[in-house]
């Protein structure tokens, strides 16, 4: 598939990137560059290979799922304009 300028023109409209005529040439190139490099990804062969997610492989480590209240009621309150009991006050917005 080859990108010309009226492609990259299209493409920019709809993307709403604003782009000067005289670079549409050298874009259309430059993805063209990409497609063709993604072609040759594409005659790679990767049968057997698994996939991978790091290329280097680490256990993963867990911890106990517990539930806590975060023991930081009071410095959390500390940042809010105004609370009581324990709570953030804030003006009623339903009527």
């Amino acid at each position: 598939m080859a990108i010309d300028a009226a492609t990259v023109r299209k493409v920019a409209h709809l993307a709403r990137i604003k782009t000067p005529e005289d670079r549409l040439e050298p874009l259309a190139q430059e993805l063209n560059g990409i497609l063709n490099w993604i072609e040759q990804l594409d005659q790679v062969d990767v049968e057997g290979v698994e996939p991978m997610t790091s290329n280097v492989a680490q256990p993963l480590r867990l911890r106990d799922d517990v539930v806590t209240d975060g023991a930081k009621r009071d410095a959390v309150l500390s940042n809010a304009p105004k609370s009581a009991d324990g709570f953030f006050v804030v003006p009623k917005v339903v009527e």
